[in-house]
């Protein structure tokens, strides 16, 4: 969806300059005054589109830099438990094979 809306916002941007450089072409303006409006047109709106870029880059990060913290507490949380459940899994292991021992001692008397 933010992909759209930029994506929107550039098309209208582009499209603004388009019709502010035909308005100042059909203007009735000397070539030189035309030619500073239009140079100054594509300028502005240069600035305008480096400035929306700087700011998806930053919200990228942004949202790549949460989503990578978001990963690695729920990586933590899964090992942490996955932790608990071997230590249940080691005792009761070490349970049966404590039971087994006993019965091999009681079958080698």
């Amino acid at each position: 969806m933010k992909n759209d809306s930029g994506t929107i916002f550039l098309a209208l941007l582009g499209g603004a300059a388009i019709g502010a450089g035909l308005g100042i072409l059909y203007a009735p303006d000397e070539g030189k005054n035309t030619r500073k409006k239009i140079k100054n047109s594509i300028e502005k709106t240069g600035h305008e589109i480096t400035e929306r870029l700087s700011h998806a880059k930053e919200e990228l990060t942004k949202s790549a830099k949460e989503k990578k913290e978001e990963f690695e507490h729920k990586l933590e949380e899964t090992l942490s438990h996955m932790s608990y459940k071997a230590d249940d899994i080691i005792a009761g292991l070490e349970r049966k094979l404590e039971d087994l021992r006993k019965k091999n001692a009681q079958l080698q008397k």
